[in-house]
């Protein structure tokens, strides 16, 4: 059955209604606010974001007992919108606190709204993990777009091929040759599975002391990773779907776990692939590390790295230097802009 079109008065009305909705919701939290400024606060603590609910967020806090507490808390207005991982300082109040200031951060992960603006999802950030599963379906496009953004960002990936345990002949010998390339250019790739638990003690060692996102598209198994580094968190799982052989997306909101070890995860929104169309030609070249003693090597000033005489790095493709496949990746992401 085709979907009904609607007539532009329709369209008017149904967006005049959800302005209305939101303007409503917007007065109700103000009116929230106020009334909680307008009580006692107590004084200023530092703290940390651990969920992000839009006009409220969990605060993280060590009590006077050294104990971690959690506190729901709203935000002071025309404060720079935190995301979960941000480091703040926050006031206590009777029933909830105020956050009233975001401490300057080391980094942060962000993905395209549904306007289609960079918005920040998470922030300090020290690794970036990659989640690759035999299904959905991995290549190097997908892969490479994932390691520009997180070299855009000076944020440290690492490539895990998860669901090892349901890999054929014939995926297994797909994966090898489409992971092999990383090791080569100074990417670590690590493989596990959450069925058996193979891998996933090289993989906490690796993650110990560090705060981690995982990334990737929805089925690939993000969740039961994390439940099985962190047992007792039950984060929801989706199954995958049979019929588009892709993931339902199950997380809402990024939130933020302890390891048992030490370090923190932020589970993040599923994430099919990152924005990189508010990059220039020259941000993308460089996110491809093993081009970099190439660049600026070239015989024209303004080559394109596709046909022309003295490309540096064509020369290097027919030296073995660099793969003809990260190349190709590379116009692919450059004609996607």
């Amino acid at each position: 059955m085709s979907k009904r079109k609607l007539t532009r008065r329709q369209a008017w009305r149904i967006k005049k209604v959800q302005e209305e909705r939101e303007a409503r919701a917007n007065k109700r939290d103000k009116v929230i606010l106020e009334n909680v400024e307008e009580g006692d606060l107590g004084d200023e603590l530092d703290g940390l974001i651990i969920a992000n609910y839009g006009s409220q967020v969990d605060v993280e806090y060590q009590s006077a007992d050294d104990s971690l507490q959690v506190s729901r808390c709203h935000l002071r207005a025309n404060l720079t919108t935190p995301v979960t991982g941000d480091r703040v300082v926050w006031r206590p109040g009777k029933s909830t606190g105020v956050v009233v200031a975001v401490r300057e951060r080391q980094s942060e992960l962000t993905r395209p709204d549904s306007a289609g603006l960079q918005r920040a999802i998470a922030a300090n950030i020290d690794y970036i993990v990659i989640v690759l599963a035999p299904l959905p379906h991995p290549h190097a496009e997908l892969i490479d777009r994932y390691l520009v953004a997180a070299e855009s960002v000076s944020i440290k990936p690492l490539i895990l091929l998860n669901k090892v345990d349901i890999l054929d002949d014939e995926t297994r010998a797909y994966t090898q040759d489409l992971l092999s390339v990383y090791p080569d250019i100074g990417y670590q790739v690590l493989e596990a599975s959450t069925k058996n638990m193979n891998g996933l003690e090289p993989l906490a060692s690796v993650l110990k002391d560090r705060t981690s996102v995982f990334v990737g598209q929805s089925g690939v198994g993000k969740s039961s990773l994390i439940n099985s580094l962190m047992p007792g968190v039950n984060v929801k799982v989706g199954e995958l779907s049979e019929k588009y052989a892709e993931g339902m997306h199950t997380t809402t909101t990024a939130r933020l776990f302890h390891f048992p070890r030490g370090g923190d995860l932020i589970d993040s929104p599923g994430v099919r692939e990152f924005g990189l169309w508010h990059m220039s030609e020259e941000q993308v070249l460089r996110g491809f590390i093993e081009f970099e003693p190439y660049l600026g090597t070239c015989k024209f000033r303004n080559c394109s790295h596709k046909n022309e005489p003295g490309c540096a790095l064509l020369v290097a493709v027919e030296n073995g230097e660099i793969t003809q496949r990260r190349l190709e990746s590379y116009y692919a992401i450059i004609e996607s802009l």
